[in-house]
């Protein structure tokens, strides 16, 4: 049990106790939170209750807060406690709740910090990228695809089941001009100077290289040829182009998507919906519950009934289908999979889409359902100056790209260092670094640290690729004494490993894995702040040695999972 939970049950018997006695008159015992004082010098935990039921119990917090102090039952946990301010319960623990993280941890390897979720608010399908394929992914979508996957790991550790999901953005009219980008990029090759690209087409350098492919493969065959023909080809022929490098990209950056979902599904007949298309059958359920009407020729949906500004069009008076009309029947086939809490990562320039996809959710019943992550711009940096263009092509600096120049980790990090809600100023120079102005190189180092004093240990030191945990298991013997760890060093070390798992469950609850990078490099600084002062291999005695040793072990592993959930690797050599 975590020092926190056995906390939490020895203030619950506290207050049960106070009441019983007569000490604290209320019907009901208040939620037991507890939270980290801001000063350590305070102590490890501090709880507010006592503040929070003084109204209902007519008595001052003060007065409270002693009745629950004298109630709590003798322990093993508590070293001391004080009464604070206007009513704060200030708790300190003994060090061998500290110390019995260690064994905890290295027990519990992979495990630790896993949380359960409760049946029914658990299965969560995850939509990030959802990119148009018509060109390369751009650097914003770098940051949905690290945002994305370490979301979904996140919350898996808390105990959600999750799905991971890509909208392919394939319908409407920018995939027929793409075909006719194509088609002239083709034509020019061909020695047809006048052939132009369509007005609000495609001009990327990659658009010359899928039409030389198709030269390369048929010639001049679609020279002379029908132009729709042409572009229907060259439109499927330029898709399956894109979508392999799609599936590349994220394959090499550490996304598992479990589905592909594409957005011409929408329109197709699916046996799922009774030989009807997803569009037909939710826009049929919306028209029986009165929500679906016509007006100028279009089909509108009563998005204002649940919540949003205006009535939205779901079918234009030409017959063309709006973009929303997609996202109508993909959200309600969401739901019909059985998922329970939907969230989509879009950019921020989406913001005024989430009424509306709300809306159809609530009138479909299921208020409250989606979820929506914002996020907003990547601002590339190169010695302190914007970069926009590539230099190797003259365009915008492609996803593809910053990764070969920084790497996964590195970008990965970057990309996952701030809130949604804040735009990434990302200095390309020192992503690159190799020192501990890097913070991603700063925590990758503290893990190869840690390998190191394990490998030398246990007579490795020339080894790579090695099973970490079997080689702490050879350096440290089972049972090592770990009650000689008391140093302020050790203490705090101990302390943040702790956190935990309390950090996965808030982190999960609030879709914020950039606190995992805060975590990692605290974590990792207070490491080096103990390597630099305590010493481990040549410690005084062989006893504290093996202690540290085990100390060490544990923050490899808290070190591994941090960077795992956030898809980032942790090197066994630096």
């Amino acid at each position: 049990m975590q020092p926190r939970e056995e906390l939490t049950q020895l203030l619950t018997k506290a207050f049960e106790a106070a009441r019983e006695s007569g000490a604290l008159p209320i019907e009901n015992i208040p939620e037991i939170a507890l939270e980290r004082p801001r000063d350590e010098g305070h102590g490890d935990w501090a709880c507010t209750a006592a503040l929070r039921c003084a109204k209902e119990a007519k008595k001052n917090p003060r007065e409270i807060a002693q009745a629950i102090v004298d109630g709590i039952p003798a322990n093993d946990l508590i070293e001391n406690i004080e009464i604070a301010g206007p009513g704060f319960i200030n708790f300190r623990l003994k060090n061998v709740a500290m110390q019995d993280v260690v064994s905890q941890v290295r027990e519990q390897g992979a495990d630790y910090g896993k949380g359960t979720q409760p049946e029914g608010k658990r299965k969560v399908n995850i939509e990030y990228i959802s990119a148009n394929p018509t060109g390369p992914m751009h650097v914003g979508h770098g940051r949905w695809a690290a945002l994305g996957s370490a979301t979904a790991n996140l919350m898996r550790h808390a105990g959600y089941e999750v799905f991971e999901e890509f909208y392919i953005n394939d319908h409407g009219v920018q995939m027929d001009k793409f075909g006719l980008s194509i088609a002239a990029r083709y034509l020019q090759q061909l020695g047809h100077e006048d052939a132009a690209v369509p007005e609000g087409g495609y001009n990327g350098l990659y658009v010359n290289d899928i039409a030389k492919e198709i030269i390369d493969r048929d010639g001049n065959k679609w020279e002379d040829a029908d132009e729709h023909e042409r572009m229907v080809e060259f439109r499927e022929f330029g898709y399956a182009y894109i979508m392999k490098m799609f599936h590349d990209i994220t394959d090499r950056f550490g996304n598992h998507f479990e589905r592909w979902q594409s957005e011409r599904e929408m329109y197709l007949p699916s046996d799922e919906f009774g030989g009807k298309s997803p569009f037909e059958y939710c826009i049929g359920n919306l028209k029986d519950k009165g929500d679906i009407y016509e007006k100028d020729g279009a089909v509108w949906f009563k998005s204002s009934e649940y919540g949003d500004e205006k009535d939205r069009v779901v079918r234009k008076a030409d017959g063309d289908y709006t973009y929303f009309a997609s996202d109508v029947a993909y959200h309600y086939w969401k739901k019909e999979r059985g998922f329970d809490i939907l969230i989509d990562i879009w950019g921020a320039d989406h913001h005024g889409y989430i009424a509306r996809v709300a809306a159809v959710l609530a009138a479909m019943g299921f208020p409250g359902a989606l979820e929506v992550m914002l996020g907003q711009l990547v601002n590339l940096f190169r010695d302190g100056k914007p970069v926009r263009m590539s230099k190797r092509t003259g365009e915008m600096i492609t996803f593809e790209e910053l990764i070969d120049e920084v790497g996964i980790d590195a970008t990965r990090y970057y990309m996952l260092s701030r809130s949604t809600e804040q735009p990434i100023d990302f200095d390309i120079d020192v992503a690159k670094k190799q020192d501990s102005s890097n913070p991603v190189y700063y925590v990758q180092y503290a893990h190869a640290r840690i390998c190191k004093l394990l490998r030398d240990e246990a007579g490795h030191s020339g080894e790579d690729n090695l099973d970490m945990a079997a080689v702490a298991s050879e350096a440290i013997p089972a049972g090592v004494d770990l009650s000689v760890l008391t140093a302020p060093e050790e203490l705090a070390l101990m302390r943040k490993m702790s956190e935990f798992g309390d950090l996965i469950a808030l982190a999960a609850r609030d879709r914020a894995p950039f606190r995992l990078t805060h975590y990692a490099q605290d974590l990792a600084s207070l490491f080096h702040q103990f390597y630099t002062n305590c010493k481990i291999l040549k410690a005084d005695d062989e006893g504290l040695k093996k202690a540290r040793l085990a100390l060490c072990d544990a923050v490899r592993v808290v070190l591994e999972q941090t960077l795992g959930i956030l898809g980032i690797s942790a090197p066994q050599r630096m």
